[in-house]
């Protein structure tokens, strides 16, 4: 199966998404404040239920992809994932969704204050090869879950949540040293047992940390950051930019 002729777009902010020439497309931000947020995104999950998420253990992701600056306001990234964050109620032909723990495998990048981490050993910035895995348990079994959540904004309670966290979520997190300016091919296999991380067909990182499908193929940029440090509070938020950016990518396979 190749893409992205059946991906569906997703756009906030002034973000675009559109194909500049046969194969190759273009997700651009425009420049802003912080408080609004931008996004340009394509995806094969919006419109489907979680459990009706396309990929199942095994995988193969390929893509060229190359950005406009070294360091965007936000993140951007391409990988496979379980939307976990989204709330959806089926508006504008989304799909009914509630949150749920994380489950990814995916090239994410992140700016600072950006720190997605809950191990204290692991990269937080940069270009990432990354992944979160957890049991699936049903969203409606996390929903008394939703009464912690302010909790997460007050350091004293933050600082416990964030080591309990650990006890569902295993993590691994790789720094890749690319100028992502430059056009590369990146590819993520992934299997039960392993994810496998290449750029221009060299192995850059494996991990054993194999998430739990099914999951959704995601590229995106963004202008949002979430940063939770250790011993701090949660803080999340949307960047400035003085220029506009963008992720171009062509060559896209799922397999």
């Amino acid at each position: 199966m190749s893409y992205p002729g059946s991906l569906q777009r997703s756009v906030s902010g002034g973000g675009t998404v559109e194909e500049i020439s046969p194969g190759r497309w273009r997700l651009a931000l425009p420049p802003g404040e912080a408080g609004q947020y931008r996004l340009a995104q394509l995806d094969d999950y919006r419109l489907v239920a979680r459990r009706d998420f396309p990929w199942q253990i095994s995988a193969r992701v390929n893509i060229r992809m190359r950005v406009s600056d070294v360091m965007i306001p936000g993140t951007w990234g391409v990988g496979l994932w379980n939307d976990p964050f989204v709330m959806s109620m089926g508006l504008g032909g989304m799909a009914r969704r509630l949150p749920v723990i994380p489950n990814t495998a995916w090239f994410f990048f992140a700016s600072p204050p950006n720190y997605l981490a809950l191990r204290d050993d692991h990269p937080v910035q940069g270009l990432l090869a990354a992944t979160f895995s957890s049991p699936r348990i049903p969203s409606w079994m996390l929903a008394p879950a939703g009464l912690v959540l302010p909790l997460f904004f007050l350091k004293p309670a933050a600082r416990i949540l964030r080591r309990t966290a650990r006890l569902l979520l295993c993590e691994d997190a790789f720094q890749v040293e690319v100028d992502p300016m430059e056009w590369h091919v990146y590819a993520i296999e992934w299997t039960a047992e392993r994810v496998s991380f290449r750029v221009d067909e060299k192995v850059c990182f494996e991990t054993g940390t194999s998430p739990v499908g099914p999951l959704g193929l995601v590229i995106w940029v963004d202008n949002q950051f979430l940063n939770f440090p250790p011993n701090e509070r949660l803080r999340a938020g949307t960047l400035a930019s003085t220029r506009g950016h963008w992720l171009e990518i062509e060559a896209l396979t799922v397999v």
